[in-house]
Formats: structure tokens, C-alpha cells, sequence
């Protein structure tokens, strides 16, 4: 079962957020406190949207969290899907499917343009799976980031 987030989802979003970083072999990297998760996705001006899957006994196993984009060149927003996320014990059984078509779902809904994200080139089975659902990669475009040392120093710079 997929379902929209709610407050009392935020510890295992929040430990599913940990999973994700340790099995992209990034664990030092995922910083985010459980607080900032739940202002991020319930505060007074939510940045996030989250929806989770639930296996048969009611046990949130998966996640997607989303946040909404614009197209200047479509004239409508997408979603920027940040992180889609289950449990290996719980893969297989079509909760990432079932998170992605509930995004899509919206998507065509809101009449939104788009539903993009992002995939570490070693994550194959990742890949494999996207792509069988009908997704493909963008050529030619490289995904750029600013961060910690780098980002100070361009925002403190008063450079525009």
C-alpha cells in the first residue's frame, strides 16, 4: 500500500533517509536530524513531500520524497523525485513501482510536465529498473552542486 506521509512516519523516513546513504556508500553524508525532516516535510512551509509504502502487515518499508519544479520551457511545475528508497528485504515485491505510479499518478493529475530524478551511475539495478518502467537518461546534461566550503564562499563572496 502506498499512502501520503504523515507526522508519525518522520523516525522511519528518517531511518530509511540512513539506509539510503549507507547503501549508496555514503553514510558520513546524511546529516539531516529527524526535526529538520519533519519541518522539511510538515512545518509551516513545507520544502517536501513524502509518501511511504507499506508492506502487508502495515510496516513502512519504502519511501519516495519529492518536491515540486518548474519547466520555464513547458510552463508548468514537475516533480524532482530526491529520494525513492525500500528495504532490501522488501524489494521485489513492487513498492518501488507502486511509489513511482502513485508519483505519476500526480503528475498527470496536476497536470505537471515532468517526473525526473537522479541515479548513481554504478547503481545498476537502479538503472535497470527505471529503465524498464519507460524512464530514460538525460544526454547531454550533467548534474552540478554546490556545497559546504564552496557554497559559503560563493554566497558570502557579494558576487552576483
Amino acid at each position: 500500500m502506498i499512502r501520503t506521509a504523515v507526522p508519525a512516519d518522520v523516525p522511519v523516513i528518517h531511518a530509511l533517509i540512513r539506509e539510503l546513504a549507507v547503501y549508496e556508500k555514503e553514510p558520513d553524508q546524511a546529516r539531516a536530524t529527524e526535526e529538520q525532516v519533519r519541518e522539511a516535510l510538515f512545518g509551516e512551509r513545507p520544502a517536501a513531500y513524502a509518501h511511504v509504502a507499506e508492506d502487508a502487515g502495515g510496516e513502512v518499508v519504502g519511501f519516495a520524497l519529492w518536491f515540486l519544479n518548474f519547466s520555464t520551457w513547458r510552463g508548468v511545475h514537475g516533480v524532482h523525485l530526491e529520494d525513492l528508497f525500500v528495504r532490501p528485504s522488501a524489494r521485489g515485491a513492487g513498492h518501488g513501482r507502486a511509489l513511482l505510479t502513485e508519483l505519476a499518478r500526480l503528475c498527470v493529475a496536476r497536470g505537471y510536465g515532468r517526473l525526473e530524478w537522479s541515479v548513481l551511475d554504478w547503481n545498476r539495478p537502479a538503472i535497470g529498473f527505471y529503465e524498464a518502467l519507460g524512464a530514460r537518461p538525460l544526454d547531454g546534461w550533467t548534474v552540478y552542486r554546490l556545497t559546504d566550503g564552496a557554497l559559503a564562499e560563493l554566497g558570502g563572496s557579494g558576487g552576483d
